[in-house]
Formats: structure tokens, C-alpha cells, sequence
């Protein structure tokens, strides 16, 4: 188990009362939502370096992408708003 460092944190009480639907993990379950949110960030912040340095993604190289992450299937057209 990794090292942990317990914190307060304030949120909506309409959003504690949905996370206690979810879960009666509170604090797992918000874990694993910050690490998602810190790997979503580092991602962005590794492909604009690239594309500073590289220039702009093509066409092919963003469907060669979707392609390996999502699949060839039913994706044709699909835009990310990420």
C-alpha cells in the first residue's frame, strides 16, 4: 500500500450525497479520480510539448491514434473534445 497524507476537502453537499450513492469509498473513490485527472493533465502537457517540437499532428497520425486507443470499428468521423 502506498503512503497516504490525509487532507479536508469541501465539496457541494449535493455532490457528497451523490458520491454516497456510488460508493462507500469516499476517499477511494476520489483517489482514483485525482489520479485520473493528474494522468489527463500530464498527457496534454506531453502532447503539446511534442507538437512544439514536431509541429502539428496530421490527419493520419490522429487516426492511427484513435484507431490503436479505441479501435477501427464504428469510430470513422469521431472528434474528442478533450
Amino acid at each position: 500500500m502506498s503512503a497516504t497524507t490525509r487532507i479536508t476537502v469541501t465539496l457541494p453537499t449535493e455532490q457528497v450525497a451523490e458520491l454516497r450513492k456510488l460508493t462507500d469509498n469516499v476517499s477511494g473513490y476520489v483517489a482514483e479520480a485525482v489520479a485520473r485527472q493528474i494522468r489527463h493533465q500530464l498527457l496534454g502537457d506531453d502532447l503539446r510539448r511534442h507538437q512544439e517540437e514536431q509541429g502539428a499532428f496530421t490527419d493520419e497520425e490522429l487516426a492511427e491514434a484513435r484507431a490503436k486507443i479505441f479501435g477501427t470499428a464504428g469510430r470513422a468521423g469521431h472528434t474528442d473534445t478533450a
